[in-house]
């Protein structure tokens, strides 16, 4: 009744008081200052002592509070080194874990793991992680990587591996037995390889050939791939060339063929053409192959194999390999490959003696092409006499599109000054010659006697009077021949210079005494002199050459043709009185006009000289 329930909180304070406040082991409180003064045998007797009167005290009346003795008498026997009678002690509180934890601290393995398996099976993962922490500490890898492999914790042995720096370790371990992280580890190896410069590369090196001799062709080739040595290009070929063989006789086509798009450019970047259009051709990549052989300008190679393999690529090889010509300018080499192009780089570098040269042995048509061109490019530059020699020696083809050409050439060479003399006969020879060619041609072709047709047939009537009258000039007992050519010429001031003419028509007049006439001429040539001079032919008096076929209706020049004094018409006197040239000559008898015509040598008259 209540005197025991008096008893049992009597007990419980009793207990509480021997167990709770625990110093070195002592289950309650003690008077410290004396029980220091005991020698240590003595004070552990007492400590015992105490702890075996709680055990009495707790079976007597609170079992329930067995275990909690039994721990703290086993902590107070781990404490004094006693690991044997604390493993009991913590077995009865049915605390096992912390006899493994004791043995564990004590790097006690087999007292551990023996009393896991006994008692606690979940702490024997606690042992085998505790005992490969202390074996790669120790070095023993090993012994410690079977430990973590019993535990089922490899994730640790690859953390152990990197620490140490054993990246190879680290990736054979994920590899076997944690693939989903292989990527991972591998990037972080590589990173790392990255910071350690060549010391890193050989570390991938080795990582690669691992891979090669445990059969992971495909992570081999990714490891050769990712070698990065810029300052080594020997290096970094074998690694390229390690990986594409690899992939081409390990791995499948399309990741092979995935490997040499990356392992190709990069050979071509180091100058090896040849090796990476050999290892296209090896995976029956033709294109490829082809662009790195016309990389390092093997162009017959690459001919070679577009016509064997893939004859669809030989128009795509040729057209590469004229531009090639054309930027290198090869021109001689371009002429086999493609005429049209090497006559065209000639005309831009203006090697114009090549460039017939070779459209010669082409067709008339290519030729007169070049010869147009040419010939365009010397009336540029002035050398109309050039382009008229041109024409005389390659012949004068009736191309309508060359018209403009002969009429430029015609145009010139009546304009120019220094052509009325016995020197001029080649040039106006050559000028008839070219004409008289051209007219033979229009004969031939559709545009014959079109009013083209007819034009450079007056052209050439015109041509042959200067050519002849160049040739009379040489003789002196031609002298009437030469002045009546130059007459003659007047009937043509619509296409030849009016006041040229006149002035020659007149001078010529008068060197053969023919002063009547020579007055008329001359006088037209002042006048129309004038006319240059205002701009206007509305003044000038035709009456003079009625009746006559020297046309009024002419083009009024540009310019004067002709720079001539007053002197040369004029006396002295009368250029010093200051008189027009128009009445220098009024001395002499001015016929009238019924008579004009008389004072005109035979070619002016109504009728053509045969």
């Amino acid at each position: 009744g209540p005197s025991a329930t008096c008893q049992q909180g009597s007990l419980h304070g009793l207990f509480g008081a021997l167990i709770q406040p625990r110093v070195c082991g002592a289950p309650f409180p003690i008077c410290w200052s004396q029980v220091m003064l005991f020698p240590s045998c003595h004070f552990l007797y007492f400590i015992c002592s105490m702890f075996d009167f709680a055990f009495e005290l707790a079976r007597l009346s609170l079992k329930q509070k067995l275990p909690e003795i039994h721990f703290k008498y086993g902590s107070f026997l781990e404490d004094e080194g006693k690991f044997e009678e604390a493993e009991v002690e913590f077995v009865k509180a049915g605390k096992p874990k912390e006899a493994v934890l004791m043995y564990a601290h004590a790097q006690n393995w087999a007292a551990a793991q023996r009393v896991a398996e006994a008692h606690d099976p979940d702490s024997v993962l606690i042992v085998l992680v505790g005992q490969a922490d202390a074996a790669f500490k120790q070095k023993e890898f090993s012994k410690a990587e079977a430990l973590l492999l019993r535990a089922q914790r490899l994730d640790l042995a690859v953390k152990h591996y990197k620490e140490a720096g054993m990246w190879a370790d680290a990736l054979r371990v994920c590899k076997e037995y944690l693939p989903g992280d292989l990527e991972a580890l591998q990037e972080a190896y590589e990173r790392e390889a990255a910071k350690k410069g060549p010391r890193g590369i050989e570390g991938i090196l080795e990582q690669a050939r691992e891979w090669e001799q445990a059969g992971e062709y495909s992570r081999a080739v990714d490891c050769y791939l990712k070698v990065r040595d810029p300052g080594n290009n020997t290096r970094m070929e074998k690694c390229w060339m390690k990986a594409a063989e690899l992939s081409i006789k390990f791995l499948g086509q399309p990741r092979s063929i995935e490997v040499m798009r990356t392992v190709g450019p990069q050979l071509v970047s180091i100058g090896k053409f040849n090796v990476a259009a050999e290892l296209y051709l090896n995976l029956d990549m033709i294109k490829e192959a082809i662009d790195a052989f016309m990389e390092g300008e093997e162009w017959n190679k690459a001919k070679r194999v577009a016509k064997e393999l893939d004859p669809r690529y030989e128009e795509y090889v040729d057209q590469h390999y004229k531009e090639y010509l054309k930027d290198q300018g090869k021109v001689d080499s371009l002429v086999g490959v493609d005429v049209m192009a090497a006559l065209d780089m000639y005309v831009e570098r203006e090697q114009w003696e090549k460039c017939l040269e070779t459209a010669a042995k082409q067709n008339y048509k290519v030729l007169h092409k070049y010869v147009a061109l040419y010939a365009t490019h010397l009336i540029q530059e002035g050398s109309w006499d050039k382009a008229v020699a041109l024409y005389v020696q390659h012949g004068t083809p009736a191309n309508s599109q060359n018209f403009n050409i002969y009429k430029r050439l015609f145009v010139e060479m009546v304009n120019v000054a220094g052509m009325n003399n016995a020197e001029a006969y080649s040039s106006w020879a050559d000028l008839r010659d070219l004409l008289f060619n051209l007219c033979e041609n229009l004969v031939k072709s559709s545009d014959a006697n079109t009013p083209a047709h007819e034009e450079f047939e007056t052209m050439l009537l015109v041509s042959h009077y200067y050519a002849t009258r160049a040739a009379a000039q040489s003789i002196k007992q031609l002298d009437t021949v030469a002045a009546k050519l130059s007459i003659s010429l007047l009937r043509h001031t619509d296409i030849i210079p009016a006041d040229k003419a006149f002035y020659e028509a007149g001078t010529a007049a008068k060197e053969v005494g023919w002063e009547n006439m020579a007055f008329i001429f001359l006088n037209r040539f002042l006048d129309l002199t004038d006319a240059i001079e205002e701009g206007s032919l509305y003044a000038l008096d035709h009456s003079d050459f009625q009746y006559t076929d020297i046309p009024y209706e002419v083009p009024l020049p540009a310019k004067q043709h002709v720079a001539v004094s007053p002197a040369v018409i004029c006396s002295p006197n009368q250029v010093r009185g200051g008189m027009r040239g128009k009445f220098c000559l009024s001395r002499m008898r001015l016929p009238g006009a019924r008579e004009r015509g008389s004072f005109l040598p035979v070619p002016l008259a109504h009728r053509h000289p045969k």
